[in-house]
């Protein structure tokens, strides 16, 4: 009975502090001051020559009903378009296009402006699989079964452990 009072008055300190804590957040936190939120986001960041990437952008919450542009040398001049609150689009970058880092650069309509950078990855693909032979030697029991076997074990070695050392609890305190 003892062990549960101590459990419930941890638990108890623990809600409190982490009450506390969230408390100072919420009132530390600066309200949203028109012009912040303006931004572009390119997904992936790094993409592959040839792929297509998404765009998203925010040109002010009062503007994003109107269309934007976004142009960067790694896929050219794009038009975003009002979208559930933002400004979205997609963009094809060329197969041929050099590898490197290149800016994306939004212009808004109410002059406002941001930047980031998409690097354009332009790897080779290869052409066929490594040659790794016919797989002659894999076979028999492996270093994974060895694994599972040795946690199975340590599990059933932890249990019994737990069982004998809550049965001498209640013994002793009899």
């Amino acid at each position: 009975m003892q062990g549960i009072r101590t459990i419930n008055r941890a638990l108890s300190s623990v809600l409190t502090l982490v009450g506390l804590i969230g408390a100072f957040v919420l009132m530390s936190v600066a309200p949203a001051r028109a012009g912040e939120n303006i931004f572009v986001e390119v997904t992936p960041n790094s993409a592959q020559a040839g792929s297509r990437v998404s765009i998203k952008a925010s040109c002010d919450n009062d503007n994003n009903n109107r269309q934007s542009s976004v142009h960067s040398d790694a896929f050219g001049h794009v038009t975003l378009r009002p979208d559930k609150g933002f400004l979205t689009a997609q963009a094809s970058i060329p197969r041929d296009k050099q590898a490197g880092e290149y800016p994306v650069d939004l212009r808004c309509e109410n002059g406002q402006a941001a930047s980031t950078t998409l690097t354009v990855l332009n790897m080779a693909s290869p052409s066929k699989g490594p040659a790794t032979g016919g797989g002659g030697t894999a076979g028999g029991r492996g270093t994974g079964s060895l694994l599972v076997l040795g946690g199975v074990a340590l599990v059933a070695i932890a249990i019994a452990l737990g069982m004998a050392g809550g049965r001498r609890r209640t013994g002793a305190g009899s």
